[in-house]
């Protein structure tokens, strides 16, 4: 398995794409972090006073939402890396020698599971960084407490890389699936942007489905980060941090469960 795994590596590390997604995810999520900052700020003063109801950065929650949304909005990149674990294997026909140097495909996909959730992890290190790099000098600039010496500020923080770290061995599942590189990105990008927001509107406007909603992947994530812009909106409902947790590894248990077994039964010479 140690050999298994320093393979994976090496192949991540060796390859432009990690750190190309990563230097886009950190401009990514700083812009998003800053904007949000900025909007909440501006939302809350309505004719040189605080509007009654309106987001205020003085509200934890508001706060800790500047901070960390970029990170559940920006899960996309740790899921295409993820992705490309595997499917670049089949699309440039390495995994014939991947296999041949270690036959045990169940061990191969482990280890890369493995190797994606620790650079996962590392995106979301670098993600938060960014976030806080950019929202936090907005947030003092207007004259709002950072709240960056609060535990349960950085306790969600810290929570919100660790979804990153998941959202990574989901995409290494989801790669074990589709095996074909385009169809894997596609399917990210639409169900990131588009299938999984319209479920979350449609399912909570209903109190039957309502429930529903929560343990989809991206609201799983956003119970991790401990703030969600459905929630603000007063038309979601999130599960605990730890539920979330949970529900994120299930998704990567079942990818990876379904990878391994259609995997082991695949010709991939």
């Amino acid at each position: 398995m140690g050999t298994a795994l320093r393979v994976e590596v090496r192949k991540t590390l060796t390859t432009r794409m990690w750190w190309i997604l990563l230097l886009v995810m950190i401009g990514y999520v700083g812009l998003v972090a800053a904007f949000l900052a900025f909007s909440f700020d501006a939302a809350g003063d309505a004719a040189g006073g605080r509007a009654v109801g309106a987001p205020s950065l003085d509200d934890p929650r508001i706060l800790l939402a500047a901070y960390t949304l970029g990170l559940p909005i920006g899960y996309v990149f740790p899921v295409v890396l993820g992705v490309l674990a595997v499917t670049s294997e089949y699309r440039y026909q390495t995994l014939t020698p991947t296999l041949l140097g270690e036959p045990r495909r169940g061990r191969v996909l482990t280890a890369k599971v493995v190797v994606g959730f620790v650079v996962g992890l590392v995106f979301g290190v670098f993600g938060l960084a960014a976030g806080l790099g950019a929202a936090a000098p907005v947030v003092a600039l207007t004259g709002h407490d950072t709240n960056l010496g609060d535990g349960d500020v950085w306790r969600a923080l810290l929570q919100s890389v660790l979804a990153m770290g998941l959202w990574a061995a989901i995409g290494v599942g989801l790669g074990a699936v589709l095996r074909n590189q385009v169809a894997g990105i596609v399917v990210i990008i639409a169900f990131s942007q588009l299938v999984e927001p319209l479920a979350r509107i449609g399912l909570g406007a209903w109190d039957v489905t309502s429930g529903v909603a929560k343990y989809l992947p991206g609201a799983a994530a956003d119970a991790m980060a401990g703030a969600s812009l459905y929630d603000l909106a007063g038309n979601a409902e999130m599960l605990g941090w730890w539920q979330g947790a949970l529900v994120l590894a299930g998704y990567a248990v079942v990818f990876g469960l379904i990878g391994a077994a259609s995997t082991a039964r695949r010709d991939v010479t």
